[in-house]
């Protein structure tokens, strides 16, 4: 499982608020990792007093004042770090049960910087030129060592200085500049600089301007003072894969105290809540900030959005007892890179989770927002949780908690294109047990060797059954201790709808063998329905009325629907959303803006059909 990752910049002002710690604990807790880097100016400030010790400064030209860091200054900054900033926040996380790394970055090279240039200062209002300040700008970063560290601790927390890659000792940098660099060498998924005022404000007086939104070079013109680091911090990050946030006062809980950066900007405004989408990771398990941002969109907008107890989104207007269902699904696949606009017509959008299935579930959020609904109907989105993992955690949740008349499964079909149905998914565990032993030995059999034999003769087995199925092995792995050896294969089954699952089951756990068990991981029936349903005839009337012939497809992978299929009966259901599905799960995905725009006009036009086939009565500004 790839677990997301979390840089988290706290200054030595947010350490006196405990409730910082409970929030960072909240999210070691949901199973991400967490890398703190920690600002030290209250803790130098005390340490030099405790040393009764005067704390050097410089004025620059532009009047701002920083600390002065020559050689003999540096041991003193090191120790109000090691002595004062790093064990607060390691006892701050441990009153929440949290095992915590610490260190200076500089402790064994774990970050590197290269020295500044000379410093231009003024001293009795005459200008001179500084050499000797200890100043530096990160340049390497031991991502190997960091990532080992992150799967050994609940939480690793850094602070400057830095080492000095030519040599000399410690160099100190912005804390928030180590952060967005330490976010970007480890392909960080989310970065949260947390500071004093509630994100950046257009009006430093007033604590109710924040800008919620901005792009690299935009926000320069309301920064003062130390805002300007972190707005340069925030901008470097956007090199790397993270979503970027400065948030606050102290905390990253206040949802109106947010400033978000975006790296990629949108060529039209109809295409923004598509960017931004794409530009939130969310591979499986990290659904959560994507999640809260698509509920914010929501409300923004006048609509009912929640996150309910699964970690599902769940937006809808109208209260009528009927509901059309449009379901989506929130993760990707893991692996992301940066999100960006090709500069081409039609503009063509990259990046992980553009065509599976961001661009589907935008789609459904701006239908929605759109759409009338009648009295007597409830236009519902779900974006769920765990669709690209075996437990489709939010899929079961919505097949138990948000029964449906009809539903639309957001996943690409490619806008001429209506889903009626998906293969099921029957999916193994076998493991091949064999006594320890020399693989030298007469007639030694290995448990690869067991495990072997084993897939093939529940391939054969289970596709006597179901000739139609796909299958393939996913995973391999070997494990041995003293007594025994074993070999584990995770075999996969893309199984046709009608298939008879407990004959599979039963075909499957006999051809194992000896010293082999077979578990049954997953078994979900395929699932079709019919063009004559008033779903499918209303997304037919609404290709109509965009100009062409659908196309009718059934896809040999699985989707949403298989799950809902598992109890429902008699729900008309079909698939439908942007783009082409021979790119996910590829690192060539993505999604041009003409696609989309065609998709959200079909997808309308269809709900709008479904409503007026069904009887519904429009209201004019619909029904809240």
């Amino acid at each position: 499982m790839t677990r997301a990752l979390y840089v988290i910049k706290v200054g030595s002002g947010t350490l006196l608020h405990p409730e910082i710690f409970a929030e960072i604990a909240a999210i070691r807790n949901r199973g991400a990792r967490v890398l703190v880097v920690a600002g030290g100016a209250e803790g130098i400030e005390r340490h030099y007093r405790s040393l009764g010790r005067a704390m050097p400064q410089l004025t620059l030209g532009n009047g701002d004042t920083v600390r002065y860091c020559p050689p003999t200054e540096m041991p003193h900054i090191v120790a109000a770090y090691r002595q004062i900033t790093l064990p607060a926040v390691e006892a701050g996380l441990a009153a929440h049960g949290l095992r915590v790394f610490t260190a200076v970055a500089a402790d064994g090279g774990l970050v590197t910087g290269d020295l500044n240039r000379p410093l231009r200062a003024v001293e009795d209002g005459k200008p001179k030129i500084v050499r000797d300040h200890r100043a530096g700008t990160v340049s390497g970063v031991d991502a190997a060592r960091l990532g080992a560290l992150l799967d050994a601790y609940d939480v690793v927390c850094l602070s400057p200085p830095v080492r000095d890659a030519a040599g000399g000792g410690e160099l100190n940098v912005d804390a928030d500049m180590l952060a967005a660099a330490v976010s970007n060498a480890l392909g960080a998924d989310h970065l949260r600089l947390v500071t004093g005022t509630p994100g950046v404000l257009a009006d430093p007086a007033d604590r109710g301007s924040t800008v919620r939104d901005a792009y690299a070079g935009t926000c320069g013109r309301y920064a003062k003072g130390r805002m300007r680091q972190k707005i340069r911090a925030a901008e470097l990050a956007l090199d790397g894969t993270a979503d970027v946030a400065i948030t606050g006062p102290h905390s990253m809980a206040v949802e109106s105290g947010w400033t978000r950066f975006w790296a990629a900007r949108e060529p039209a405004e109809d295409l923004t809540l598509l960017t931004r989408a794409a530009q939130i990771p969310s591979v499986s398990y990290d659904e959560r900030e994507l999640a809260a941002y698509l509920a914010g969109w929501c409300r923004d907008r006048g609509l009912d959005a929640r996150v309910d107890e699964a970690g599902n989104l769940v937006a809808e207007r109208g209260t009528g007892p009927r509901t059309l269902l449009l379901l989506g699904h929130l993760d990707t696949v893991p692996f992301t890179w940066p999100v960006r606009w090709d500069d081409v017509d039609p503009a063509v959008l990259h990046g992980r989770g553009t065509v599976d299935a961001k661009g589907s579930l935008a789609a459904f959020l701006e239908v929605l927002a759109g759409t009338p609904v009648p009295d007597g109907w409830r236009l519902r989105v779900v974006g769920a949780v765990e669709e690209e993992v075996s437990s489709s955690r939010g899929a079961f949740h919505a097949r138990d908690h948000y029964p449906a008349d009809a539903v639309v499964i957001g996943e690409p079909s490619g806008a001429g294109a209506l889903t009626l149905g998906y293969f099921g998914l029957f999916k193994l565990r076998v493991t091949a047990t064999v006594p320890s032993g020399h693989s030298a030995g007469f007639q030694a059999v290995s448990a690869p060797d067991r495990l072997i034999g084993a897939l093939e003769r529940i391939r054969a087995a289970v596709l006597k059954e179901a000739d139609e199925a796909l299958s393939a092995v996913i995973d391999l792995r070997c494990d041995a201790d003293a007594a025994s050896q074993s070999a584990v294969g995770i075999l996969n089954f893309r199984v046709p709808p009608g298939a008879d699952l407990d004959a599979l089951r039963t075909a499957a756990l006999d051809a194992g063998g000896d010293g082999v068990r077979t578990e049954v991981l997953r078994a979900t029936p395929g699932h079709a329905g019919p063009r004559s349903t008033v779903l499918a005839k209303a997304f037919g009337r609404a290709f109509a009325r965009s100009g062409g012939r659908p196309r009718f497809l059934l896809k040999k992978g699985t989707s949403d629907m298989n799950t809902l299929a598992t109890t429902w009966r008699d729900v008309p259901m079909v698939a439908y959303g942007p783009g082409d599905s021979a790119l996910d799960h590829t690192r060539d995905e993505r999604l041009d803006a003409d696609e989309y725009r065609r998709a959200r006009r079909v997808l309308g036009e269809a709900v709008r059909e479904f409503f007026a086939l069904s009887g519904g009565e429009r209201s004019p500004g619909g029904a809240r």
